[in-house]
């Protein structure tokens, strides 16, 4: 698959066209300089894809997630999300876009210590303005779909890390999105409840055709995805299959 593809298939769920990004510092001396992170990147996501992002710490590929989960904007060029321009977007559009289509997966797990899993899970409905009783129905049924249901009345720091982050999964669920981004969902785990997670990952994608890309430096998780996406220095250096011939070996 040739990289910085510009044509956008027919059902894609993410298009990018020409995106940079890049940050303003200032030197010692006052002078403001441009700091340049990601550079002409076309991408394009189709609904239903596996994709697997792959690159070394400052590559870019951490400020391309917060780009795609509407948390940062581009500096020039265009993203769409179901064919809705972002960058046209208010800010409580963009929180209701987030809110609607993303569902987030960290590898911080990111549960409030103080609510309960039901509850954590039905956070996102009740920002979406649904009475408490149904937001904790359909959390109690989520967390069954999960294998959680009996742990439902646990504080994060009861549950292992590997029940954490199928927390912090169907609460990613509850409002039924079609992508799910996940930035390093294993980092935090041991090498079997890392497998359990990515086997999860993968029932998802096939079984419900949710988009979901994930950000990892280890080659391992990667291959649960059926595309890698490889970013150094701010630019896509490959894009293709997971099954890499010997001159694109995975960036770590």
């Amino acid at each position: 698959m040739p990289v910085n593809q510009t044509s956008p298939p027919a059902s894609a769920l993410i298009r990018i066209a020409q995106l940079h990004k890049s940050y303003r510092l200032v030197d010692a001396n006052g002078k403001t300089i441009e700091n340049p992170v990601l550079q002409n990147i076309n991408l394009n996501i189709a609904q239903g894809e596996f994709v697997a992002i792959m690159g070394h710490s400052g590559s870019g590929k951490s400020t391309l997630m917060n780009i795609l989960g509407c948390l940062d904007t581009p500096t020039n060029g265009g993203y769409w999300l179901e064919d809705q321009n972002v960058a046209m977007l208010s800010n409580d559009a963009l929180a209701k876009l987030r809110n609607r289509y993303i569902g987030f997966v960290f590898q911080g797990f990111n549960l409030l210590k103080r609510m309960t899993a039901l509850d954590n899970v039905a956070a996102p409905l009740l920002y979406a303005g649904e009475n408490r009783a149904n937001s904790r129905k359909k959390a109690l049924e989520q967390l069954r779909r999960t294998g959680l249901e009996k742990f439902a009345m646990h504080h994060p720091n009861q549950l292992s890390g590997g029940q954490q982050q199928r927390v912090a999964i169907s609460r990613a669920l509850i409002n039924q999105p079609p992508l799910i981004l996940a930035d390093e969902p294993t980092g935090n785990l041991d090498s079997q409840t890392s497998k359990e997670i990515m086997t999860l990952f993968e029932q998802l994608n096939r079984e419900r055709s949710i988009t979901i890309v994930l950000v990892t430096h280890e080659n391992d998780i990667a291959a649960y995805a059926r595309r890698l996406i490889q970013i150094k220095d701010g630019s896509i250096v490959y894009d293709g299959g997971h099954a890499l011939e010997s001159t694109h070996n995975p960036v770590v």
